[in-house]
């Protein structure tokens, strides 16, 4: 039995996500069955990171989400299906659940993102609106829900992430980035591209040669 205070992994709110977004996006094939349950989690649009997750591992986390109240089975039907309860065990608004959908799918965002990719969910008025939902949401007095991350260097606008999963680790916009090469490596590069351009022009000449020939 998981603890229903701890951290969402990061299947656990893919499937939590995605169960929300197929609500709105395609009602009438929701609640979801299992195999358009997978195909949701791992579609290669409107997700990031892509993940390719395998039905008994979606099974597991959905185990988990039942426990806490946030998934349940659909009883009836041939096929077994599964709907969320992310607004009534959350007790947040539509809205609220929109934007919270979006940033499971999605990570990161700006409030100019969130109002654009959430457009299929719930069309926002303006950045203002999202920006209103986004500190209420940062703001609850029983826990908050999202929160604003440090501007990255040479951004112009901050971004959001749901907190479902614990505190996001912070990206301070150079992690990953490939380490710069010695001056003697980019020297050593620059020679084999200008070698390699000296013989494109030598075969393009000969060519031109005999033609004229």
């Amino acid at each position: 039995m998981s603890d229903a205070s701890s951290p969402l992994s990061l299947l656990e709110t893919r499937v939590l996500g995605t169960l929300a977004e197929k609500q709105r996006t395609v009602p009438d094939a929701y609640p979801l069955s299992l195999n358009a349950l997978a195909a949701g989690c791992n579609q290669k649009t409107s997700r990031c990171p892509v993940l390719e997750a395998g039905e008994p591992e979606i099974l597991l986390a959905l185990e988990i989400l039942k426990e806490r109240g946030l998934v349940s089975d659909v009883s009836g039907g041939r096929v077994l299906r599964f709907a969320h309860h992310l607004e009534k065990v959350l007790g947040v608004p539509t809205q609220a659940s929109a934007l919270l959908t979006v940033l499971m799918l999605r990570g990161p965002q700006t409030a100019g993102e969130l109002r654009l990719n959430c457009e299929r969910l719930h069309k926002f008025a303006d950045i203002s609106a999202v920006e209103a939902f986004l500190e209420e949401l940062a703001a609850r007095a029983d826990g908050a829900l999202v929160v604003e991350l440090p501007r990255l260097p040479g951004a112009r606008e901050t971004r959001w992430s749901h907190l479902l999963s614990g505190p996001p680790a912070v990206d301070s916009g150079v992690a990953g980035r490939a380490p710069a090469a010695s001056s003697g490596q980019a020297v050593d590069e620059l020679r084999s591209r200008i070698e390699s351009l000296e013989a494109e022009v030598a075969a393009l000449r000969e060519i031109v040669d005999r033609f004229r020939s």
